[in-house]
């Protein structure tokens, strides 16, 4: 008698596929839209990410334009004249 069978008289669940037990499955933000959850949270982490980058390069740009830049003699802000 096959393993199937058996399962099935006894009320058995059917056996899982080994493939199955591996396969990390996420659901779709909605139903129509072919993006996941996990693509989701990428993306959210990656403009975190991202923004802090961003107030990174300001906070140096603005060092340069406000104090390095005059203290080297490259130019004269407005306001100091």
């Amino acid at each position: 008698m096959g393993e199937a069978r058996r399962r099935s008289r006894e009320g058995l669940p059917p056996k899982p596929r080994k493939n199955d037990k591996d396969k990390v499955v996420s659901s779709r933000i909605i139903s129509w839209l072919p993006i996941t959850d996990q693509q989701r949270n990428q993306f959210i982490s990656l403009t975190i990410r991202g923004g802090w980058v961003g107030i990174g390069l300001l906070v140096c740009l603005w060092l340069i334009v406000r104090i390095i830049g005059p203290a080297a003699g490259w130019w004269v802000p407005a306001d100091a004249r």
